[in-house]
């Protein structure tokens, strides 16, 4: 079987895609990894095949990012869904992904929600795509509310009756790492409904081990408590105070504290307190097992991966739509609490913190979702699932 995956330009968007394309290679399948060129370096670094397609120019991007400084928080999002996945990526990255699937003629295209050009290099090929979820389900359907322009547009550019990718996007079948808990919470606490199509849950292997720390510090005695932004918001100028913040409003507390900054821009902090320690990056496979907390703002991979590992969370959404729903999820199951004012609110931070600390109900919580995970089948055990539907697609 040849599979293609397709992806944007962002490390959140590759994991769960990259775990199973890493199947499929492993059950003796040809892989191949459509992404941007200047997503090389992370496909290779994956042992994994890239080939790259054309991104808008800075130019567009610029002006785009340039407006979202004058729109809410929730206009931002919508405009980002739109105009760059939806128009600016999908329309630059189109020609070369529908040249990638002529050539190669894949079996099955395996993508990233936001990357559209590979729904409709596919669809109109006659291929089988399935999405490969990078949040809940009701992100994906909030996606596909604001895209019904923009799918048009891709529609007349592939030569597609009008309303035939959303049509498509919206009956794709779905492979998740979200578990069934997960989904609920965020559809309740959001009031969507989830779109009815089929959905093969999966997990990534862990070999969990006794856990490793970069040195120590602080008392040792006292719980840890891991914090991390994600690898955007070091980049991000107005976010930048929020690491300073967040370890302060910690440094009265009986903890200890791991900050990572990512890799996204070098963040200078001056004055770290006696209590935490400051990394750029840390495996955070090396860190749950020895974590009593996490604090972050609510990324996918960090939000799974604690969950995974039973370690409630303190989630405190910083920009994006993800967040806010991963944080209402979190909190709605019960394994940790939200922070609601962004950046701003880091005051609450120390209450928080030492609420899920003493409170049992959100440790217990945590650790029954990680037992619902823990029996999901891996990502190995379902690349039978993506041959049976590779076999029901009808050539066009």
């Amino acid at each position: 079987m040849r599979v293609l995956c397709s992806t944007t330009a962002g490390e959140g968007h590759f994991g769960p895609l990259r775990v199973l394309a890493q199947a499929c290679r492993a059950a003796g399948h040809e892989v191949r990894v459509a992404a941007p060129a200047s997503f090389a370096g992370t496909v290779q670094r994956a042992g994994l095949d890239h080939v790259p397609f054309a991104e808008p120019s800075p130019e567009a991007m610029h002006a785009v990012f340039a407006s979202l400084a004058r729109m809410s928080t929730e206009q931002a999002n919508a405009t980002v869904m739109a105009e760059v996945f939806g128009r600016l990526d999908a329309q630059a990255a189109f020609p070369d992904v529908q040249r990638m699937v002529r050539t190669w003629r894949p079996d099955v295209v395996l993508r990233d929600p936001a990357e559209l050009a590979s729904l409709a290099a596919a669809q109109a090929a006659g291929i089988a795509h399935i999405e490969v979820a990078i949040a809940v389900a009701a992100l994906m359907q909030w996606g596909l509310e604001h895209l019904p322009d923009p799918l048009a547009e891709l529609d007349e550019v592939t030569g597609l009756t009008h309303g035939t990718l959303l049509q498509a996007a919206a009956a794709s079948p779905v492979f998740t790492m979200v578990p069934e808990a997960m989904d609920r919470a965020a559809g309740h606490s959001t009031g969507t409904a989830s779109a009815v199509r089929d959905v093969v849950r999966f997990r990534a292997r862990h070999e969990t081990g006794p856990g490793r720390l970069p040195c120590s510090w602080g008392n040792p005695d006292d719980p840890l408590v891991y914090v991390t932004f994600g690898t955007v918001a070091g980049g991000l100028d107005y976010l930048r105070e929020v690491f300073t913040a967040t370890l302060h409003a910690l440094s009265a507390l009986p903890v200890r504290v791991l900050l990572t900054t990512g890799a996204g821009g070098e963040v200078a902090l001056a004055d770290v307190p006696g209590n935490a320690h400051v990394e750029q990056f840390w495996p955070q496979d090396d860190l749950m097992p020895l974590a009593a907390a996490v604090v972050s703002h609510g990324g996918f991979g960090t939000t799974m991966s604690a969950l995974s590992a039973g370690v409630p969370q303190v989630v405190m959404p910083l920009f994006s739509t993800d967040q806010y729903l991963n944080a209402e999820a979190v909190s709605a199951m019960g394994a940790g609490v939200t922070i609601h004012g962004g950046p701003d609110a880091t005051s609450a931070m120390a209450a928080a913190v030492s609420r899920v600390l003493s409170e049992s109900s959100f440790r217990i919580r945590s650790g029954e979702i990680a037992e619902q995970i823990a029996a999901l089948p891996e990502a190995t055990d379902v690349v039978d699932q993506i041959g049976r539907i590779t076999d029901t697609a009808a050539p066009n």
